[in-house]
């Protein structure tokens, strides 16, 4: 999770690849109208994102119980919250970093339709996850492979922390 620039994506892709899980891209299931509305700059309501919030659970749910790494910017409690409802157990990972770094970063990306015009109105929604949610808090200053690294680790100490609690 995290506002657009964090590279979600790209350290959710390596996750998954690393950890043998199925990986669902958010950015994917936003309809036509939203894109088309971020795309000029215009940020979304909350009442836009629900059915897209409701899609990206569709999509990470499938009957083979394989585990699923969604990159999606879940940026209020309130969305992580009905992740957390359809979803089950779900754990966060929150990628952050200086306003700065990010807008440098969406300043060099390209074909994108969150844009850098877009920064300033998801910095001033976004709720960083409290310490009562199941949540880790990256700094995006660190390198991909030590984003990973971290993030892996992570999970996988959770994951076998779960199984001795049962």
């Amino acid at each position: 999770m995290g506002t657009a620039g964090t590279g979600k994506s790209e350290i959710g892709r390596r996750i998954a690849s690393r950890l043998g899980c199925r990986f669902v891209e958010a950015d994917e299931m936003h309809a036509p109208e939203a894109v088309a509305q971020m795309r000029n700059g215009v940020p979304l309501t909350d009442e836009q994102r629900m059915p897209w919030l409701d899609a990206v659970c569709d999509r990470a749910l499938t009957p083979d119980d394989q585990p699923v790494i969604i990159a999606c910017s879940a940026l209020k409690r309130t969305y992580r919250d009905l992740l957390r409802a359809r979803l089950g157990s779900a754990r966060f990972i929150s990628l952050e970093g200086t306003a700065v770094l990010i807008l440098q970063r969406l300043q060099a990306r390209r074909d994108h339709f969150a844009t850098a015009s877009l920064l300033a109105s998801q910095l001033e929604i976004l709720e960083t996850p409290r310490a009562d949610e199941d949540a880790l808090r990256l700094d995006i200053a660190l390198s991909p492979e030590a984003l990973t690294d971290k993030a892996c680790v992570w999970l996988l100490d959770e994951a076998l922390s779960a199984r001795y609690r049962a």
